[in-house]
Order: C-alpha cells, then structure tokens, then sequence
C-alpha cells in the first residue's frame, strides 16, 4: 500500500520515527541501522512496510531498499515476526545477513535480541533455499562473457551472498567483476550495491 514516505522527521524514539507528511505525522517502526541515519527536523525518505493485523495496522520504516528487502525476506521465514526481523536487522546489516546465511554462519544471527541457535539454524536453512543459493547459479554467470571471471576469490561468496538481498547473479555479475575478487566478501557486497546504485 506505501512504498515510501519523504517528509520532516517531527520525532525519533527508541524504535521509533515520526514522519510528518502534508500535515499528517506518520509512525514508523525503524530499526537501530535506519535511526543512525536520522536527525530530528531534518527531511529524509524511508521505505515502508505496511502490516496489518485484526486488530491493528503497524508502519515500518527503513532508510535503504537493502534493508526492506532483507526485512521482507526475513519475515517470510517461519517463526521471525515483524518485531524479531526488527532485531535482527537492529544488530546486522543487510549484507552482514545475507554473508551470515549464505556462509551458514548461526553464530552471527544469534547476536539479535530474541534470536536463538534454533530460529538462526531455519532461517539460514529457509533463506538459503528461497534464493536457491549454490554453486551452479555461479557458474552459469562464469559462462556468461563477464569481463573478469566471477569465480576467482571471494566473488562467489559475494554473489551467493547478494542472492539472499534477492539479487540473482546476472543482476550483479556485470558490477562485481569490476572489482578486485580478492577484497573482503563484505566488501564486495557494498561496492557492488553501490555500483549498482542501490545504496
């Protein structure tokens, strides 16, 4: 129903921001990443998510699209409501998610309030298998003519990480082979969402 809200930032709390937009403030739940990006009185556009419950409708707010598409993704995976994809997203970045899923990293998620060894285990599992993360989706991009072959390095850390942000490998092979293969995977994830300008 709203893709996004551009407005004045009337008021910021803990989880909290108020975007008045022609003359009606609206509540937005936001995560601790979104609220290091927001100043009070200044003007800003969040990107939302609409829940809506019996007996209630709840606003979410978040400063990139990286960070809704990870949200989305996370609170399609059974047992994340939107209150622990909150958190999840509080503690880590999109592509400190999509790097922990895609390495099977159980550890990392377990930094979010409220999230065990056993809900960080489905999500890594579900999420893995909604992007159909593997090496064959690599090597099909390898065939595919890039300019530097994007199975050298940490690119195909990268790429499968991406995939989790719902990014296939034709999508980012032309931007990531650009890059040195050899840079931190969390590296390459910003610069190919930067290149692609998408951050």
């Amino acid at each position: 129903m709203y893709y996004s809200l551009r407005g004045e930032i009337i008021h910021l709390s803990a989880g909290i921001a108020v975007i008045e937009c022609g003359g009606v403030g609206y509540k937005c739940q936001t995560t601790m990443n979104t609220q290091k990006n927001l100043t009070l009185g200044s003007t800003v556009k969040l990107y939302t998510y609409l829940n809506v419950r019996e007996d209630a409708m709840e606003l979410f707010g978040f400063y990139t699209q990286e960070e809704l598409a990870a949200y989305k993704a996370l609170i399609g995976v059974s047992g994340v409501g939107p209150k622990v994809g909150l958190a999840i997203l509080s503690a880590l970045t999109p592509q400190q998610i999509a790097l922990a899923v895609a390495s099977g990293d159980v550890k990392t998620i377990t930094m979010a309030q409220g999230v065990g060894k056993k809900l960080a285990q489905r999500l890594i599992l579900e999420l893995k298998d909604k992007f159909n993360i593997g090496g064959s989706d690599v090597e099909a991009v390898s065939g595919a003519g890039a300019a530097v072959s994007v199975t050298s390095g940490n690119v195909p850390k990268a790429i499968e990480a991406l995939g989790v942000l719902g990014y296939g490998p034709s999508d980012v092979s032309p931007f990531i082979s650009t890059l040195d293969p050899n840079l931190p995977v969390e590296k390459l994830i910003g610069e190919t969402l930067k290149l692609m300008g998408r951050k």
